[in-house]
């Protein structure tokens, strides 16, 4: 349970890294100081960020609940 749980873990996080990154920059951060602050026509969000908000919020709750079930086993 311990091996599966820490699996589950680097591929969550991996993921969770990719997906962040996928996402569109809002603000004028640090993506806008080099080239990426172009504002977009659309003023609403597509279905295809909608679904990517989804599957990071998915794979963030993946990530918690492993974290979570890492420390229980660890504790005893």
């Amino acid at each position: 349970m311990k091996l599966f749980l820490q699996i589950l873990l680097i591929a969550s996080s991996v993921l969770l890294v990719v997906a962040v990154l996928l996402h569109r920059g809002r603000g004028g951060g640090l993506s806008s100081l080099f080239g990426g602050g172009m504002q977009s026509s659309l003023a609403g969000s597509s279905v295809a960020e909608k679904n990517l908000d989804r599957i990071t919020l998915g794979l963030g709750a993946i990530w918690l609940i492993s974290i979570v079930g890492l420390g229980l086993l660890l504790k005893i």
